[in-house]
């Protein structure tokens, strides 16, 4: 095939986009993260149906749950509110828009004074943002919540070749410039990095997901959450039957976040995404205890004994 990765391609990939209503979110997820200190914050996740993101990443799926045009003003807020009463009782709330939340035209930026509003006393704010888009709009929102914010900011990874094919318009320097401006605006910063993105093997991908933990703190994120890169959005597909791109088994997720979670720094957290994880090749044998180990050091920020096993 091509190695033609850019929009057209990407786009000429896709399959059919799923339908959305635009008074709801297309998912709401509740669950409990660890905290820096230690302690436990119940964490509401609400996944804004918006408009689609305009950065056309090669591993992104989100596309599928997003909308062709902007929402009518008010029409996110309304979804905000209706998420918020059906899981009362969290500390934290993340806002997930499939794409960046400051992104004027992913829904009208006149709603942000009344979301700040909706969201009353609520502790901590998480938003998904692309460094290109961290501006004043940032800093203006994070003076108008009540709680702190965090912007997650997708850096992938800190290969730069491999940066590059992404189609992520950025590079690590772009990362590493919007994570500081956000954290001397006194704005907190996760960051995604995937493990095992296309065009690298298996110790490549864990050797990777670390490298780019480490940049990634280096430049001031907090939180660390490490991404198995998965196929499913069509071009990706393709990537993987032309062996340009596999998946990371549960054994390289749970490998990366071990060596991660090792070399980190007092006060930044790192977690292994498990959205889906049964979706990974793994050992019959000793794969769902590699999926437990992995949620054992999400919870603990420690890395725990290994698991044995004769099979692989």
């Amino acid at each position: 095939m091509s190695l033609v990765l850019d929009d057209a391609a990407i786009l000429a990939a896709r399959g059919p986009r799923a339908k959305l209503d635009p008074e709801r979110p297309y998912a709401v997820h509740s669950e409990s993260e660890t905290l820096a200190d230690g302690t436990r914050a119940q964490v509401l996740t609400v996944f804004l149906t918006n408009r689609e993101c305009p950065f056309r990443c090669l591993m992104c799926d989100l596309w599928t749950h997003t909308l062709t045009h902007t929402p009518a003003p008010g029409q996110v807020v309304r979804q905000i509110e209706w998420a918020m009463g059906q899981a009362p009782g969290f500390d934290h709330i993340k806002l997930y828009n499939a794409g960046s939340f400051f992104d004027r035209k992913a829904f009208p930026p006149e709603d942000l004074p009344e979301v700040a509003q909706v969201l009353g006393r609520t502790r901590r704010v998480i938003v998904e943002n692309h460094p290109a888009l961290c501006g004043d709009a940032v800093f203006e929102f994070a003076a108008r919540i009540h709680g702190r914010l965090e912007v997650a900011l997708g850096l992938e990874t800190a290969h730069p070749g491999v940066l590059e094919r992404l189609n992520k318009r950025m590079t690590v320097a772009d990362f590493e410039h919007a994570a500081r401006r956000l954290r001397r605006g006194g704005v907190d910063v996760r960051t995604f990095v995937l493990v095992r993105p296309p065009f690298m093997n298996e110790d490549e991908g864990i050797h990777w997901a670390v490298e780019s933990a480490r940049v990634a703190w280096q430049a001031g994120a907090q939180v660390v959450t490490l991404i198995p890169t998965r196929a499913g959005n069509g071009i990706m597909d393709q990537l993987q039957r032309n062996g340009h791109f596999t998946p990371p088994t549960v054994k390289a997720l749970e490998s990366a976040v071990e060596q991660t979670l090792a070399q980190t720094p007092p006060g930044v957290r790192v977690f292994g995404d498990l959205w889906d994880v049964d979706r990974l090749e793994g050992c019959a044998r000793c794969a769902q205890n590699r999926q437990a180990r992995i949620a054992r050091m999400n919870r603990d920020q420690r890395v725990p004994t290994p698991v044995l096993c004769d099979a692989c």
